[in-house]
């Protein structure tokens, strides 16, 4: 993928969050209440601040922890839509850069990681 830095992607996102997304930015020195909020369901999800994802800095187009990101902004614009499967987010600029083999391995792994996500979510909320 050739992503461009626009932001759109980070502008109030609603990105969910895996125990491993919080536990490796939490070793980096970041404090999860300052990048996590918890829905009634028990999900997990990036908080935002002035419009954007608390990690993108939209003076300079850029996330600040680019390296250590979530892992639903690394397979980013490849997500699941409930009635169509696997798709490429409409919202992305960047999606035609995507080769149908990128986003089939991406895709597993969307499958993957949502997975892991319900299942945290569920034990948090029991």
């Amino acid at each position: 993928m050739r992503c461009t830095n626009c932001g759109v992607c980070c502008t109030e996102t609603e990105m969910l969050l895996s125990k491993k997304d919080i536990k490796r930015l939490a070793q980096k020195g970041y404090t999860p209440s300052r990048f996590v909020r918890y829905d009634k369901q028990g999900y997990a999800t990036l908080k935002n601040h002035g419009g954007y994802c608390i990690f993108y800095d939209p003076k300079n187009h850029r996330c600040n922890v680019y390296v250590d990101r979530p892992d639903g902004c690394r397979v980013y614009p490849v997500i699941v839509d409930e009635e169509k499967g696997i798709v490429l987010d409409t919202i992305c600029n960047s999606r035609q850069t995507i080769s149908e083999a990128e986003k089939s391995i991406k895709g597993k792994r969307v499958i993957r990681l949502l997975e892991i996500i319900d299942s945290e979510a569920i034990k948090r909320s029991s």
